[in-house]
């Protein structure tokens, strides 16, 4: 029998679909404004530290969240939905983070641009596989029958092109562009956090009621993502400041997608909706108490190795 937050589906309009996809897509346009083709050039001749970044955000953290979907066999829609965040590229808050961490503030932008680019590619891909290998989340991907072209040609809509038309942007009108970020980022941010609010607002019985499921889920989670970023760029001879940086990229993940592909492609499936509405309030704090932690120790950046 079907477990009851497998089938509970939460309530998302078309009308609020439509907001969250601009809304995401003016989020990554203001990133990318701040973009330009030598934050690539900068990557190819000191490769290392975004390499072991991706790594860490594409493949590492996927595969440790199905070990920890195998430890603790959480409902299958949960699962999924762990599934379905460690598929995201990192969030474009994770930019402020870092800088207010201590952390490399270019590598933090460049990381975000990066993760962005490849997410068009790794994230169905990594949504069908590591879904696809434990049996309660199969059932679901196959009762869905989600498309993985589906997903990409939503990725590219709504990241891909804002990426590209961003970085036109900075390249042809360099001064519009820093006007331009200076108001869209807030902006956007300010109002895909009104979204997430406005979706509790209409679901306020079933989180309610549903909640408890997934707060320590997404404590371990989070936690897991920010541990393993940080102790990947420690293990591979990376300095504080990126190990910080990479700590952040991987522990904040792009949210607001994940909501996006839930509503759009698992019909606001409950557990994956509950993960995933509140990794997006809980990755703010537990990200922004992290980085205030390694703010009031910048004095420690220069004595560790």
């Amino acid at each position: 029998m079907e477990n009851e937050i497998d089938s509970i589906r939460l309530n998302f309009d078309q009308n609020g679909l439509f907001v969250l996809n601009i809304c995401l897509a003016v989020v990554m346009f203001g990133v990318a404004l701040g973009l330009s083709l030598q934050d690539f050039r900068n990557i190819i001749k000191a490769p290392k530290p975004a390499l072991v970044g991706i790594t860490s955000q594409f493949l590492l953290l996927p595969l440790l969240t199905f070990l920890l979907v195998l430890i603790i066999r959480p409902e299958p829609s949960l699962a999924l939905g762990m599934i379905l965040l460690a598929a995201c590229p990192g969030g474009n808050i994770s930019n402020f983070m870092s800088q207010l961490a201590g952390g490399n503030s270019a590598l933090s932008v460049t990381l975000t641009a990066f993760s962005t680019v490849l997410a068009i590619i790794f994230t169905p891909l990594n949504l069908q596989f590591w879904g696809s290998l434990y049996p309660p989340t199969l059932a679901i991907l196959e009762k869905v029958s989600i498309d993985p072209m589906e997903v990409f040609q939503t990725i590219v809509l709504i990241l891909g092109i804002p990426l590209v038309a961003g970085m036109l942007v900075n390249y042809w009108k360099p001064n519009l562009s820093k006007v331009l970020s200076r108001i869209l980022k807030p902006l956007s941010i300010a109002i895909f956090i009104g979204l997430v609010i406005a979706a509790f607002a209409k679901n306020t019985d079933i989180f309610t009621n549903h909640i408890h499921h997934v707060v320590f889920l997404v404590f371990i989670h989070n936690a897991v993502a920010l541990s393993s970023g940080f102790f990947m760029g420690r293990i591979t001879g990376l300095d504080v400041r990126d190990c910080r940086t990479l700590a952040i990229e991987t522990g904040i993940q792009n949210s607001g997608l994940g909501l996006l592909l839930i509503f759009s492609f698992f019909e606001g499936l409950g557990g994956m909706a509950l993960i995933a509405g509140w990794w997006s309030i809980w990755h703010i704090v537990a990200g922004l108490s992290l980085s205030f932690f390694w703010n009031a120790r910048k004095s420690s950046v220069t004595s560790l190795s």
